[in-house]
């Protein structure tokens, strides 16, 4: 059997791996990018951890199966009649099973200036634009801005939240800022943080983050953002760094072809019982309307749940209908803390903090032989001094290496 897949993400990657096992199967994965992103660990590398946690090349998740050919394009139309999908680059890519997971891009909800003068962490671009504003701060002024504003209460913003003190505070050190004071705040549109989560554990996550010197603000709505200030709730708020987590849409690929796809409200597609939208096309991942689309564990689901269809259908057996139970989660904030979640089960702390980095490991398990995981899992406990240099006299007298 052939396959084509567009999306170098969870659901594309595992689909890959999981349909290589049968090496009569011939599978394209066509990427945007050479690197697989490891999303739940983006805010751990735009605060000083190493990037190893966050990227690893897709030649190296690969090389292992000789049946899986990448292509590095990005795909921009679909031609459901002669089976093609064309990319970016002009290159028609014929299909007999594709299987789309592209993920979702960023949305600023049309908010004035914010596409503009925010940053972000959703790419090792932005990332490290987000990096360099806070270097050429301390490194030429030496002060820190007035605010440092995360925009989002989900997972992410409060990932970022609770891990950007400390690593503001441990920069500031380093280049002989005197008494810094790190002013961290959230803002969140919904009335509480964490919204698809239960009301008691937003608040001993609000609670965390308050100990950890956040500032928090929900129910409070972004009007605009200029190169100095963000305005919320009707008033201005003084910062040039801000940061956007929130706002994701589906990817403009479905809306761009209204005869092949059916989307909800929310803009996600509509598929069958077998994650399929439309002759020969399969969504999946964040893209597609089912339960709990949008998180890593439901991407590996999909993945996995399609390719034992695609083998019982090789099997001339009964395909099964798509079932999913709400996945635990858990969110990290600050150092050796997390808040876990799995239907009515919840803890905080250190053994939730210590779940997280076996999830982690298992995360990264998925999608690379056990030995190789752990290079990307160890990453994690390791600090990237890229924005540290030039060393202070100081640390050079001291002996601390860059």
């Amino acid at each position: 059997m052939n396959y084509t897949i567009i999306g170098g993400g969870f659901a594309g990657v595992k689909t890959a791996l999981e349909l290589a096992k049968d090496p009569k199967n011939a599978i394209q994965l066509i990427s945007d990018t050479d690197t697989f992103q490891y999303y739940p660990t983006l805010y751990s590398s735009a605060t000083g951890r190493s990037h190893l946690e966050s990227w690893v090349p897709l030649g190296e998740i690969f090389a292992e199966h000789d049946n899986i050919h990448v292509s590095i394009d990005r795909i921009i139309g679909i031609d459901a009649e002669h089976k093609e999908v064309v990319g970016a680059t002009e290159a028609r890519y014929s299909y007999k099973t594709l299987v789309i997971a592209v993920g979702s891009v960023t949305t600023y909800f049309g908010i004035p200036g914010m596409d503009q003068y925010s940053y972000g962490i959703k790419s090792y671009d932005e990332i490290r634009r987000l990096k360099e504003r806070i270097y050429a701060d301390l490194s030429g002024q030496k002060k820190l801005d007035k605010n440092y504003v995360v925009i989002g209460g989900g997972p992410t913003g409060v990932e970022l939240a609770g891990a950007l003190g400390a690593y503001l505070e441990k920069l500031s050190e380093y280049h002989d800022v005197k008494r810094p004071h790190v002013n961290v705040r959230l803002i969140e549109a919904a009335p509480r943080l964490l919204p698809r989560s239960h009301e008691k554990l937003s608040a001993r996550v609000q609670k965390r983050l308050a100990r950890l010197g956040v500032e928090v603000q929900t129910d409070t709505m972004v009007e605009k953002a200029t190169a100095e200030s963000v305005i919320a709730g009707g008033r201005p708020i003084a910062s040039h760094t801000v940061i956007w987590t929130s706002g994701v849409a589906n990817n403009p690929l479905f809306a761009a072809h209204p005869d092949i796809f059916r989307l909800n409200p929310r803009g996600k597609v509509v598929v069958d019982n077998h994650l399929r939208a439309h002759k020969n096309i399969y969504v999946l991942g964040d893209n597609a309307d089912t339960p709990f689309s949008g998180l890593a564990q439901v991407a590996l689901h999909d993945a996995k749940f399609f390719a034992s269809n695609m083998k019982r259908k090789k099997q001339r057996k009964p395909l099964k209908s798509y079932a999913i139970s709400s996945p635990p989660t858990v969110v990290p904030v600050g150092d050796r803390w997390a808040a876990f979640e799995w239907g009515w089960l919840r803890f905080y702390g250190w053994p939730a903090a210590l779940l997280r980095r076996c999830a982690d490991f298992i995360g990264y398990s998925d999608i690379l032989p056990f030995g190789q995981a752990l290079r990307p899992w160890h990453a994690s406990t390791i600090e990237e001094r890229d924005y540290f240099t030039p060393t202070p006299k100081s640390h050079r007298k001291s002996g601390s290496k860059r």
